[in-house]
């Protein structure tokens, strides 16, 4: 037997400090290895850098673990181009479009502003420009659902629809029973959701609806969900296409609290319905959404689904599509139709969001554009749909006011609609908060639209909600107990993860 210059429980003692140094070294090469990451996969948001920084500091390995499973997003662009689009015929949609607009609104002085915004949005990633549509304007959830269920039950060749929640009650059960009955009809069905937004959702309604030949896909599958760091990227999209002839775009779900049936009451939302060749581009979208989570049930090319909307329209508002994503990063589309909305308004800049969480970019922006005399004002809920989220609502009105933005809380039910109105000219409707979420994390879709109709009706709904708000201050803001202040503070390090 070997000797040993120390007594066994001695020796026992500097084996497990020996075992402990390794394991600790471990963990400071993962901790390091994870900074890298962070450093290079966020470098585009010091906030996100910031608090998952603080996180892998404070608690390593445990930031990490957190930080590959709900942090990280990795996206290849060419996941999402649409395999029955090529990229020539891309090239030739935005050659298109350049070139329509260019004629359409570049000779005319009169339409200077609309041009320049548009021709702005087209560099940055939106498309396709378009001037012949018709567009309705719905605020509230029992004509936007009675609408689109109608248009459903008339459908003959087609639907292609996604959509972030569909409820398990009345209305989300009823839609499946449309939508199984056309598959029944020989109508083609194909439905995308989000696997986390869908969570329970009318389970056998969709199993009903599949069995029929329905076609059924969601965005990251529950798998992903528990194992991926893509599990905080969600599809927050809501489009629908009927036979190619119509569409759907904005911000209401499916559902019975979506026309005012839930535990928040009355609720107000917004949302377009499209007929025109404004369709065009968010089949395209549709498409490249299923392409990139059904590769094993393509769709058939595009022209399949597009109906008679390359015919010529009788309607008269201008319209791009605006969407954006982790794909898109560091250069979101949506958070530049924002920005440029802000900087380019000279008049008024009325904005709804349940969610109000700018990044630094827009803060200044907004503060800017209040200060230069611009009427700008933002109207958010009164309620608590989540908590995290509503907190940092109070916090950041309060960063807001104090340079001379004036803000609102609805007091009349809940405030879900994502709609800005800028000048007399232009008006955004669609899926994305104004929020950082909405900003990096989560996949949306806007409908910006150049008419002075649909953004008199968007001014005329803002004012209206207006009558039914209180109007928040900063000297309210000061006024704060210590558990809200606690709630603020924590509230701003937990919005990525809402």
């Amino acid at each position: 037997m070997p000797e040993t210059m120390f007594p066994p429980e001695v020796e026992q003692a500097l084996t497990y400090t020996v075992t402990l140094s390794e394991i600790v070294s471990i963990i400071v090469i993962f901790d390091i290895a994870a900074l890298l990451v962070l450093m290079f996969l966020e470098r585009y948001d010091p906030r996100v850098f910031v608090t998952w920084l603080v996180m892998l500091i404070l608690a390593p390995p445990v930031g990490f673990i957190l930080y590959m499973y709900l942090g990280a997003t990795i996206y290849n662009r060419r996941k999402f181009t649409p395999k029955n689009v090529t990229d020539t015929q891309l090239m030739t949609a935005v050659e298109y479009q350049s070139d329509l607009m260019d004629e359409d609104l570049g000779g005319d002085p009169g339409k200077a502003e609309m041009y320049r915004m548009a021709k702005c949005l087209q560099r940055a990633g939106a498309w396709s420009y378009s001037d012949d549509n018709e567009v309705v304007l719905f605020t509230e959830g029992h004509e936007k659902l009675s609408s689109l269920l109608e248009d459903l039950r008339s459908a003959e060749k087609s639907i292609l629809m996604e959509y972030y929640i569909i409820r398990n009650d009345e209305i989300g059960n009823e839609l499946m029973g449309i939508l199984t009955q056309k598959v029944r009809e020989g109508v083609e069905v194909r439905l995308l959701t989000d696997a986390f937004g869908i969570g329970k959702g009318p389970k056998e309604g969709i199993f009903r609806f599949r069995n029929a030949g329905g076609h059924y896909a969601t965005f990251h599958s529950s798998l992903n969900l528990l194992l991926s760091p893509k599990k905080n990227n969600r599809n927050h999209r809501k489009i629908a296409i009927i036979d190619g002839r119509v569409a759907y775009c904005g911000g209401f779900n499916i559902g019975n609290e979506y026309q005012g049936e839930g535990p928040l009451g009355h609720w107000r939302d917004a949302s377009v319905r499209v007929v025109g060749t404004g369709i065009l581009p968010m089949a395209v979208r549709f498409s490249a959404d299923w392409q990139y989570c059904a590769r094993k049930d393509p769709l058939k090319p595009i022209g399949h689904y597009l109906g008679k909307v390359t015919l010529p329209h009788k309607g008269d508002v201008r319209m791009q599509l605006v969407s954006g994503g982790p794909d898109t990063m560091p250069n979101n589309p949506v958070q530049m139709q924002y920005l440029a909305m802000i900087t380019n308004a000279r008049r008024r800049l009325y904005i709804t969001t349940p969610y109000l969480a700018p990044d630094e970019s827009m803060i200044l922006a907004l503060a800017n554009a209040a200060r230069s005399g611009v009427d700008v004002r933002i109207l958010i809920p009164d309620k608590k749909d989540h908590m995290f989220l509503f907190w940092n609502n109070m916090s950041y009105a309060n960063a807001l006011m104090k340079a001379g933005v004036r803000v609102w809380r609805y007091n009349d039910g809940f405030v879900h609609e994502k709609m800005i109105a800028m000048d007399d000219w232009c008006c955004s409707v669609g899926s994305a908060n104004f929020d950082i979420r909405s900003f990096t994390l989560n996949f949306e879709t806007n409908v910006m639209m150049y008419s002075e109709e649909i953004t008199r009706q968007a001014v005329d709904q803002f004012l209206a909600d207006l009558e039914v708000s209180t109007e928040y201050s900063c000297e309210e803001y000061d006024r704060r107990t210590l558990m809200m202040r606690v709630r603020m503070a924590v509230s701003k390090h937990m919005i990525l993860l809402a």
